[in-house]
């Protein structure tokens, strides 16, 4: 025992003689995600950490693609904990947490592409921000996702409200739910990775899904058809835990910062481009694809879209309205 006492006695002394240069770190970020590495808001997010670590600017960004740190569920109470410093979500998976994060994915609501180029910093986006402050973490970006969804089908297109009728389609969640059942489909609540093989049992008679999805997922083996519409919109929020960056020196935070705004403006780019890369993709593996028409989508907007606000408004009495007139009232 008391060789043992020595010994740790003389490894904490060699430390506190090491020179304080060797002891010093930069603050490390760790941000965990569960995209893929080759999804596009993957890639957007490791091009920001290069650029952060590229400025040596006293805090190094590790990213942690596909679930590497912790799986999505871990994300929120891992950061807010503090058992790592940052994460993302998508705004409709924060669910009965934060009910206003749903309001982008009311259907045709916002849609619009330079609405969506003015949602991050916006009072909409300001809004989502102090929700997330009160739940104990500091949101800090707004990545674009996704306004391009593809209904698709093994024995006809999808384009006109009747296609919908008695149909067994994959479900998004119980808000975007009550879209297809006003339709007269039937939804059916089935994670992402079975749908594939759903459609190909006859499980599901329909998918629904992101169009770059559709790709990655090769949705085209299985089905034929496929309807590309504007369905909603979907932002990745990054968030961090705040008393982590409360904490960092103020270059260090500047540079985040800044190379967090480059990360939003990029997302818009490199998501248009992955939907309109996508979709030839499908119709060169032989879907055969048809992309709504503004009277096919009016049509759709005018039977699908108030299900969803009323049970959005149940499910967020107190913020629900506001948040829904601060994205009608952000100008195109």
């Amino acid at each position: 025992m008391r060789t043992t006492r020595r010994t740790l006695l003389a490894g904490t002394a060699g430390l506190l003689a090491a020179p304080p240069i060797a002891r010093a770190q930069a603050p490390v970020m760790r941000l965990s995600h569960q995209y893929p590495p080759a999804h596009h808001i993957a890639r957007v997010l490791t091009a920001f950490a290069e650029e952060v670590n590229a400025k040596n600017a006293g805090v190094t960004v590790q990213v942690y693609p596909a679930e590497q740190l912790a799986r999505v569920a871990e994300n929120f109470p891992g950061v807010a904990r503090g058992a790592f410093e940052a994460a993302v979500a998508t705004n409709f998976t924060w669910g009965n947490t934060i009910p206003e994060m749903s309001a982008p994915t009311i259907p045709y609501l916002f849609t619009d592409l330079a609405r969506i180029r003015k949602f991050p910093g916006s009072d909409a986006a300001q809004f989502l921000d102090a929700a997330s402050a009160r739940r104990g973490v500091k949101s800090v970006a707004w990545l674009f996702t996704t306004r391009s969804s593809i209904f698709t089908s093994g024995r006809k297109p999808i384009v006109q409200l009747a296609d919908f009728q008695g149909l067994k389609i994959r479900g998004l969640n119980p808000l975007i739910d009550n879209a297809l059942r006003a339709a007269g489909a039937a939804p059916a609540a089935t994670p992402a990775p079975e749908v594939v093989g759903a459609l190909q049992s006859g499980v599901l008679d329909a998918g629904l899904t992101d169009v770059s999805a559709a790709v990655s997922r090769r949705f085209y083996e299985v089905q034929k058809f496929g309807t590309v519409a504007p369905f909603f919109c979907v932002y990745t929020q990054v968030y961090v835990n705040p008393r982590f960056w409360d904490g960092l020196p103020s270059g260090a935070r500047a540079a985040l910062e800044a190379s967090l705004r480059k990360a939003e403006t990029d997302a818009v780019t490199v998501t248009e481009q992955t939907a309109a890369a996508a979709v030839g993709e499908l119709r060169a593996k032989g879907m055969t694809i048809h992309e709504q028409t503004a009277a096919e989508a009016e049509a759709w907007r005018a039977v699908m879209q108030q299900p969803v606000i009323d049970a959005f408004l149940r499910a967020a009495p107190e913020g629900g309205q506001r948040m829904l007139d601060l994205l009608r009232n952000l100008s195109a």
